[in-house]
């Protein structure tokens, strides 16, 4: 049996309560992507296009800083990676998490929670920041319940 992460980024809690189903069901450790500077209210304000997610998400080379160094995922061979849908694809923040770690030969499985869109590009703006790895779309894990979660991990 492979050793799984379930890594997450959560900013409002709503994909952290997502994640610790996954890491349940899937026996997995779990790790939080912590921003470096946490986001505010106001910082998410998807209807102000100065807003700090707004900005972020409007040039895709921004690169928001996260605490790095405190997990090693060589150990793993999946990694299960959750995250709030922004503007249709994972928040920049998952780049940097790709970006800062080694990925070489891992799989790594998406999950996501959204307000209503999909994945939409998300494994293809996602892949160049892990080249060596092996991302796959997983599963939207809107208004999930422990049950759902399980059935949904059996598949993996």
């Amino acid at each position: 049996m492979s050793k799984r992460l379930v890594a997450y980024f959560s900013a409002s809690g709503v994909t952290k309560r997502a994640a610790e189903m996954v890491a349940e069901a899937v026996g997995a450790d779990l790790y939080e992507i912590t921003p470096k500077v946490r986001y505010t209210d106001a910082d998410l304000n998807w209807m102000d296009k100065k807003s700090r997610s707004s900005v972020e998400m409007s040039d895709k080379k921004i690169r928001p800083e996260i605490i790095t160094g405190d997990i090693d995922v060589a150990p793993y061979d999946e990694i299960l990676i959750g995250f709030p849908i922004w503007w249709y694809v994972a928040p920049t923040i998952i780049n940097t998490f790709l970006e800062s770690y080694d990925f070489s030969g891992k799989k790594i499985v998406l999950f996501a929670t959204s307000g209503g869109s999909g994945f939409g590009n998300t494994v293809r703006e996602l892949q160049p920041s892990a080249p060596n790895a092996q991302i796959v779309e997983g599963k939207l894990l809107n208004g999930a319940n422990k049950q759902s979660v399980s059935k949904w991990v059996e598949t993996l």
